[in-house]
Parts: structure tokens; sequence; C-alpha cells
């Protein structure tokens, strides 16, 4: 069992003339052996694209790549042929298969664009590329499955990943689940364990900031209040 904070700040981060990403795994020249990844979630960026801006043409093979947009819109092209712009609240499931190629640029007319990008690996590689989106209401909803199991799908079982948009103090049990993975991607989060009372600051409290993660292992009981507006992800691992 293990309850692990790992904070915003402590990200590596990737500057460009017109992107900054937060990755919160080693990812590319970012090598960090302790941190892999988490479950099969291998990647977990964070990443904020000046209008124009963004990723040429590049490819992806055997991942499950789930994107979820804050703000701004997401211009998606592929070797598939299709085109979609992804809007805040807009999240997007794409099935790498066997190789796809696309590029994702922040659309001109639409100011800067953030989003939050994770890569899980699939149930077994190959297949044909796919991709959906959905565009999720949040507002006074709590927790909502957004991919994976009760969202868009993906080929990783036991995978799903719920976002919630929360008021100042409202409160979310987080899933139980052998893993547990809590993004504060806005706002702030006090953190306590529903099972051990830890509302009065014993056993179990603590506090999300934005761009603070949350990692579980095996830690049933979990609840969070925001005390700010906030955005919260989170993927499960079954």
């Amino acid at each position: 069992m293990a309850a692990t904070v790992y904070a915003g700040w402590q990200r590596f981060s990737t500057h460009e003339a017109d992107r900054v990403t937060r990755h919160s795994f080693s990812f590319g020249p970012h090598y960090d052996p302790a941190n892999l990844g988490f479950g099969p979630l291998v990647c977990h960026n964070d990443d904020l694209l000046q209008p124009g801006g963004g990723y040429p043409d590049h490819p992806h093979q055997d991942l499950e790549i789930v994107t979820w947009v804050l703000s701004g819109v997401l211009l998606h092209t592929d070797s598939t042929g299709h085109t979609s712009p992804i809007g805040a609240g807009t999240v997007q499931a794409m099935s790498a298969g066997s190789g796809i190629r696309h590029t994702e640029v922040a659309d001109p007319a639409s100011g800067p664009t953030r989003f939050v990008q994770a890569w899980v690996r699939p149930d077994s590689p190959g297949g044909s590329p796919e991709h959906q989106e959905l565009a999720v209401d949040l507002d006074g909803s709590g927790l909502v499955p957004v991919a994976g199991s009760g969202g868009l799908p993906i080929r990783t079982t036991g995978a799903s990943l719920q976002v919630a948009r929360l008021a100042p103090g409202e409160t979310v049990a987080l899933p139980d689940a052998p893993l547990v993975h809590a993004f504060a991607a806005t706002g702030a989060l006090d953190l306590r364990d529903g099972t051990a009372g830890g509302a009065d600051g014993g056993p179990g409290t603590g506090r999300l900031s934005e761009g603070d993660a949350l990692r579980l292992s095996d830690e049933p009981g979990r609840v969070v209040t925001a005390t700010e507006h906030t955005d919260l992800l989170v993927w499960t691992f079954r």
C-alpha cells in the first residue's frame, strides 16, 4: 500500500518557441529510471501551445492516446484522413494500433491551447488505428468517465479516465482501484483518508495544488475537496 504526491514544480519540462510541455514521467531526453510509468500509464504530458504552434507530423504505434483539452482548440489531422477540432471539455481517444501519423496544432483563432495527454499500453500490439472524440458536460456531475471503462473505448482492459470540474468546497471520493493516478490540472484540493477521519488533520491528510499528482497503490477510501475551482483528472487501473 502506498500514497505519494508528486509536486508539479518537480516535473521535467520541455520548452520550445511555440510550446511548453510538462512531463509526469520519464520522457525523451528527460530520462528517469525510477519514474518510467504507473501501471500501463507510460506518459502523462501537460501541454501549453501558442496559437498556431504544436507538433508537426509524427508517428505513434501500439499506444492508446487519450487527450483532454482544458482550454483553446487543438486541431488534429492524421494519416487515416481524419481531421477534427478538439475544443475545451472534449476528450479524444486514439488507438495507434499498427501505426498512425498525426499533427497536433493550436487553432490560431482560439488563442493558447492547453491539454493533458496520456499514453497507455494496450492489451496487445497491432490492429487498425481508430479514434473518437466526445464533448463532455462536467458541471455539477462529480467524476465523469470519459475514456476506458464507461467512456470512449480504449484497448486497455480495466483502464478508465474520469474527469471532474469542482467548485470550491465540493468533495468527491476517489475511485477504489488497485492503481489510481489523480492529477490537479487546475485549482487546488485538500486530500484526506475518508476511512481514517483525516478531516481534522490526522493521518492521510495532504494537499494537491495545480500540476500536482497523487499516485495510490491499494489505498482505498481517499477523498478530495476543492479549495478553489478545480479540474481533476483521475486514471484508474484494475
